[in-house]
């Protein structure tokens, strides 16, 4: 018998009589005035079948990660419930998302635009925000969550090493469908050793990708991945 510990915007977690986590998919989504934008901190609309394609998409990625060697949470999925287990993680702080960037968009280009035009390459740059709605999500540096005591040096390393490969497992795969990753947010948590794995969901609302040079909406993005 599960039980549900947290109600999230876009999931449920319910917690498990052998240990694990079982994660229920919503088709609630991100967004603003009733239109649908992953980068928005509140519930804005219902998409019917949303959940369902975020966790294709996740169980596609996840698999892909796990026989790259790479920790994950992922433990087996549901779809005619859409519902995904994963292994228990403890999330670093009240929650940290790391950004790998391929290309200069968005949240960089408001920041670092007087250096750097839109669409440009960037070697797999790599940030981390604190998750806080109230404080739209801040930066934090390295030193800043050694600091802080968020996490070790070697964690640290091992989050900036892992999400590097996951980006580029992702953009390989979105490639084979002419459709080119920009950027990707992800993530990560801790076993009870200390060892880093990927958490969550690996969803087409969590990146940014292009097709011809124009942007892909997520839903449209998930029908191109799995046409």
């Amino acid at each position: 018998m599960e039980k549900l510990v947290y109600s999230g915007k876009t999931k449920d977690v319910f917690a498990l009589e052998n240990g694990n986590y079982m994660l229920k998919f919503k088709d609630t989504c991100t967004g603003k005035d009733g239109v649908f934008d992953p980068g928005e901190n509140s519930v804005g609309l219902t998409i019917d079948g949303v959940g369902d394609v975020n966790l294709r998409m996740s169980i596609y990625f996840f698999n892909k990660i796990n026989e790259a060697g790479i920790r994950t949470h992922f433990v087996d999925a549901d779809l005619e419930n859409t519902t995904m287990e994963v292994k228990p993680a403890k999330v670093f702080g009240n929650g940290l998302e790391v950004v790998c960037r391929h290309r200069a968009v968005g949240s960089f280009i408001k920041r670092y635009g007087e250096y750097i035009e839109p669409g440009t390459e960037l070697p797999a740059y790599v940030e981390t925000t604190f998750k806080n709605d109230e404080k739209e999500d801040p930066l934090v540096t390295k030193d800043g969550l050694i600091v802080l005591g968020i996490m070790t040096d070697e964690q640290y390393e091992d989050i900036k090493k892992m999400t590097q490969e996951i980006t580029q497992i992702v953009a390989d795969e979105m490639l084979k469908k002419d459709l080119v990753l920009y950027d990707i947010k992800f993530e990560f948590g801790y076993d009870e050793d200390g060892k880093v794995m990927l958490i969550d969901e690996i969803a087409s609302g969590n990146m940014r990708a292009y097709k011809d040079g124009e942007y892909v909406d997520p839903m449209t993005l998930s029908e191109l991945f799995f046409a």
